[in-house]
């Protein structure tokens, strides 16, 4: 069924983000609520069997789940470690201290999830700024941990499901050119606009003791999240099997499961609302299409694009992620790091808000690619099935 030659189904998930986007107090219901719109028509108009679609994403749900919360924990153990109280001692005083924690996070997303950069980043920023974050920076701490995993085939879920295709990881680290860029532009703007609205705390704490047990515990989490990705494609298994370990080693804060379930389960919604869209194809595979895609997975689930280009076949596999990847970052809820940060910044859910004082992160996603276009080129890959 077609509305104005537009399936309906797009109509509706269309209609649920724009609810989203306006009514940011209470975009759980509406989420939830456009899912269930979506399923109902789904089910009853074309018969779909939810049992065989729930079959096929389990996997992509569970795990997403999984690290939502227990990232959400790592994030407590990594505040109450002393370790963000610290960082001032070594953070410039200015606007580049701004700038320098960025591209920390950054760094720390090519070897670990999007999600948990972004999560220690908001702890982080947290800290050294004395609760006055913006949500123009807290938009710049989405896109660098988004942006540092673009190059990377273990920091993204997009770039390991092309490795797993068999892109070679060379192809993929050219994602590295556009991000680089985008971080710094971003960066910048970012770092400036927060120094304005608070200066960046200048002295460490006094008597200042580390907590080495949490710290330990978050290597743990940490190191579980890389090894269970690496090995069974299910970082979520080896979060939760540090956080139990961890259990033995110090107290858990299960209180933050509570903060964190509502907003998990919001992204979950989204995501299974756009694994129910009849998208079959993409357009043909160009830089064109590229740079495209990165607007649409600003409010596209962009791990379902990467599942259908990597089906296509013939991409610049290093542009695409990049795009695919650092593009979800334009919106807040466009990627799972966005969604996780606002869990604790609620103040971040307004788009409109994110979209004003974030409006650096979607310039340096165009400067971003436009370097990477001038310099590199456009370089097709065809993987061998």
């Amino acid at each position: 069924m077609n509305l104005f030659n537009i399936p309906i189904e797009f109509v509706m998930f269309g209609l649920t983000l724009l609810g989203v986007a306006i009514f940011h107090h209470r975009n759980f219901e509406v989420a939830v609520g456009g899912l269930g719109v979506i399923l109902a028509y789904k089910l009853f108009f074309q018969e779909l069997s939810l049992t065989a679609h729930l079959a096929h994403e389990w996997h992509l749900l569970l795990n997403l789940f999984g690290l939502l919360l227990g990232f959400a924990i790592l994030a407590k153990h990594f505040e109450e470690s002393r370790v963000p109280e610290w960082l001032p001692k070594w953070l410039p005083d200015d606007w580049t201290g701004g700038f320098a924690l960025l591209a920390v996070i950054a760094v720390l997303s090519t070897f670990l999830d999007n999600i948990a950069a972004a999560m220690i980043g908001g702890v982080m920023a947290r800290q050294v700024y004395r609760g006055h974050v913006s949500v123009g920076y807290l938009a710049a701490i989405v896109a660098a941990s988004n942006a540092g995993g673009a190059g990377s085939v273990i920091g993204d879920t997009t770039t390991t499901m092309m490795w797993i295709a068999g892109v070679p990881a060379l192809c993929v680290a050219m994602g590295f050119v556009p991000s680089t860029v985008a971080v710094v532009v971003s960066g910048i703007v970012a770092g400036r606009a927060q120094q304005a609205v608070h200066p960046i705390r200048k002295e460490a704490s006094k008597h200042l003791t580390i907590d080495r047990t949490r710290l330990l515990v978050v290597g743990l989490i940490i190191g579980g999240a890389i090894a269970a990705n690496m090995l069974l494609d299910f970082p979520a298994v080896g979060v939760w099997g540090g956080i139990l370990l961890g259990a033995f080693l110090c107290s858990t804060p299960w209180d933050e499961l509570a903060k964190a379930w509502k907003g998990s389960l919001f992204l979950l919604s989204l995501v299974l609302s756009a694994s129910l869209m009849p998208v079959e194809s993409l357009p043909a595979p160009s830089w064109h299409t590229a740079f495209m895609l990165g607007f649409v997975s600003a409010v596209f689930d962009n791990i379902p694009l990467t599942a259908l280009a990597i089906y296509q076949n013939g991409y610049d596999w290093g542009m695409l992620a990049y795009t695919v990847g650092y593009g979800g970052s334009m919106i807040w809820f466009g990627s799972s790091a966005g969604v996780a940060i606002t869990n604790s910044f609620p103040e971040a859910k307004n788009t409109l808000r994110w979209l004003k004082e974030g409006w650096h992160v979607t310039a340096a996603y165009v400067i971003g690619f436009a370097v990477m276009w001038l310099t590199v080129g456009w370089h097709p890959f065809q993987i061998i099935r």
